[in-house]
């Protein structure tokens, strides 16, 4: 890999052969773990300037039309996090010379206040080719990383380091974007877009729930409207950017159903009551999945964008035979791709229901993708990946000058994407709608063996009882196992929690800068052995804490929490009392716990103890609050897999219950009558 300094650059022709699509990936690490950043894009003319507010893709506009950018969200590496970003250069428009690669932090937040910032620069093989170290970012709130320019024919990387002042709004102006951010709550309309009378229509039903809807009902998917058969809809004036984040009501609308009671079940497209074995489900489900990808564009480039496929042409196929050797293979599917005449192929070995991947299938797969010039093999189960952790040892034969990528998807992460198009941010067709809310409800039926990572492996169990009679040693390799299986899970949860809230859920780093994850997990496993806990932290986007979940084998209790800073200014009785408002609804043997300054805990009680007397919060020595812990505990799962007396099952929906009822209820209006000046201020 070519390591770049601050004013340099490269050719891309120069590091790989395989750089028409690039993924880059910009990545920082905070010591508190809570730091972080947004990634966004603008191409640039010969002036310098974009060509249209289009040419500013972000948060708010996260995808070109053209495939040629799309903003891939963020990934756990290391001891924080990457937020990526896919290029497919054949796609962007000849006018377009440059691309600036940025990121900018709000409310006050500085670059200087993270580590490790850097930008790395990987091929459609997936092989990284450049990286950039930044050292001096300093007291800045935007920042640019790199750009991608041209010089004749050939794409080039210039390392550029500059920083600015005026945040995300600042470094667009200054590229000729008009931005808007007079409106603070408002949902803007996508960069660009064209909106019919009946569309304005459909972005209202998105702020406001229906009427007559229930609360806590299933989500359903928005449907586009459909055009008129007469002409063309009026077109509407493009919204101006808005760097102001957008916030989007779902609506909670239940359709009535005509059935006569509730043991009819409601025809589905991907019907799985037929299901009986493992190979059914892999084939039903291979083929579900695939034939959704081609259908749907922007969920298929969804999945592929990130394994380096250009933006164009899909087409999917199943059990196709390739020949290898004396007998031909049957790789479970195909994805191929046609764009400009040219074309990917990605062969698609399927696993369910907990199977594992077979080494010598996808090593097979591996050498006929490299013989045939194909691009890719991804693998699909209901494993996670793990960085540094792969979950099968293929060997790629370095003589061979085409390069095949190896990928995996889990099955969480499939149905977290569709979820995020579905629910949160919105599918332009009515019948693509229907496909992935089909799609969905095969993933998430019991019989379909699509339920993502669901089994904390052979270690499990000895672990557990070598914890509970003391028996167990530092360095037993049953340790490391048991660490990566909870690594996997924690990951599974973020995805799901992500995809129901339409926020990015990451889990947190704290190791130390250039850790690698095999000496961070082996620590992992040291302290397992040590105390008998498995510990983790999530960042849930839009909330000011991260959400701690432990793990006692000792015990069997979850422990999930959440620490909230104390006010800048005002009284502690004040704060306890605000507190105590705000979690009226939260449940009754929620632990609160008084943190105080010097010492290792200050009060604490159940809320239900503390609700009639607010006053027990506060310490008695007059000792500095700096903060409330909130702590749920339950009983954790005994067995390894995801039944329902399961720890998986069990750690799962200890996160979901103390989200939703605790940290939601943090940002609920209080309900009861308050002082004014109580109620417009949120605790912390």
């Amino acid at each position: 890999m070519h390591d770049m300094v601050k004013g340099s650059n490269i050719g891309l022709a120069a590091l790989s052969e395989n750089a028409d699509s690039v993924i880059v990936s910009l990545g920082w690490a905070s010591p508190t773990g809570e730091g972080d950043a947004d990634v966004s894009v603008l191409l640039l003319d010969g002036h310098g300037k974009v060509r249209s507010d289009a040419d500013f893709y972000f948060y708010n506009n996260p995808v070109a039309a053209d495939g040629s950018v799309q903003l891939l969200g963020k990934a756990p590496a290391g001891e924080g996090s990457e937020d990526r970003i896919g290029f497919d250069l054949t796609a962007i428009p000849p006018e377009v010379e440059r691309v600036v690669v940025a990121a900018s932090r709000y409310e006050g937040a500085r670059f200087g206040e993270l580590d490790d910032l850097r930008v790395t620069l990987a091929d459609g093989s997936g092989d990284d080719l450049l990286r950039f170290a930044i050292d001096d970012a300093g007291s800045v709130s935007a920042f640019i990383f790199g750009e991608l320019y041209r010089r004749g024919e050939e794409w080039k990387f210039r390392a550029v380091g500059q920083g600015y002042d005026d945040g995300l709004a600042g470094l667009a102006t200054d590229f000729g974007v008009d931005v808007d951010d007079d409106a603070e709550d408002a949902v803007p309309a996508p960069v660009g877009a064209e909106e019919s009378p009946q569309a304005a229509g459909e972005t209202d039903a998105l702020r406001e729930p229906h009427a007559g809807a229930e609360a806590g009902a299933p989500l359903e998917a928005v449907p586009a409207p459909r055009r008129s058969q007469e002409g063309p809809a009026p077109k509407k004036a493009a919204a101006r950017p808005r760097t102001a984040k957008k916030k989007v009501t779902l609506p909670k609308a239940v359709k009535k159903s005509l059935a006569e009671n509730d043991s009819w079940s409601e025809a589905r497209l991907f019907p799985v009551s037929a299901l009986k074995s493992d190979r059914d489900r892999e084939t039903r489900a291979t083929s579900v999945l695939l034939s959704v990808m081609a259908q749907v564009p922007e969920f298929g480039r969804r999945l592929t964008a990130a394994f380096g496929a250009p933006a164009g042409r899909m087409e999917t196929f199943t059990e196709v035979s390739l020949p290898h050797g004396d007998s031909p293979r049957r790789p479970d599917g195909v994805i191929r791709v046609e764009r400009a005449g040219k074309l990917w192929t990605a062969l698609v070995e399927t696993k369910t229901n907990g199977n594992a991947l077979k080494p010598e299938q996808v090593q097979a797969y591996a050498d006929i993708a490299a013989r045939r010039g194909y691009e890719a093999v991804i693998t699909l189960s209901n494993d996670v990946a793990l960085e540094g952790s792969p979950l099968v040892d293929v060997k790629i034969d370095g003589r061979r000058k085409h390069k095949v990528a190896l990928w995996h998807l889990s099955w969480a992460e499939v149905a977290h994407q569709a979820q995020m198009l579905l629910r949160h941010e919105g599918v332009g067709n009515a019948a693509h709608a229907w496909l992935l809310q089909e799609l969905l409800h095969y993933l998430q039926h019991e019989n379909s063996g699509c339920h993502g990572f669901q089994n904390m492996g052979a270690a499990w169990v000895p672990v557990r009882r070598g914890i509970d009679d003391e028996t167990l040693c530092q360095g037993d390799p049953r340790l490391l196992e048991v660490v990566e299986s909870w690594e996997r899970l924690i990951r599974q949860v973020c995805l799901g929690l992500g995809g129901e809230l339409g926020h990015k859920v990451l889990p947190v780093r704290r190791a130390k800068r250039g850790t690698d994850p095999g000496a961070r997990r082996a620590e992992m496993a040291d302290r397992l052995c040590a105390d008998g806990r498995l510990h983790a932290e999530i960042r849930i986007e839009g909330t000011a804490g991260v959400l701690a979940i432990t793990a006692d084998l000792r015990t069997g209790k979850l422990r999930t929490s959440f620490d909230i800073p104390a006010p800048d200014q005002g009284y502690p009785l004040t704060w306890a009392k605000r507190l105590v408002r705000r979690l009226a609804e939260a449940p009754a043997d929620l632990h609160v716990e008084t943190l105080v300054e010097g010492e290792t805990g200050g009060p604490r009680g159940t809320l239900e103890r503390l609700r009639p007397e607010p006053g027990d919060m506060i310490p008695k020595n007059g000792a500095q609050i700096t903060g409330f812990r909130l702590s749920l505990f339950k009983g954790m799962g005994s067995t390894r897999g995801r039944t329902e007396s399961g720890f998986i099952r069990s750690v799962d929906d200890a996160v979901h219950r103390f989200h939703g009822s605790v940290v939601e209820a943090l940002d609920r209006p209080v309900t009861r009558s308050a002082p004014a000046a109580d109620r417009a201020e949120a605790l912390g």
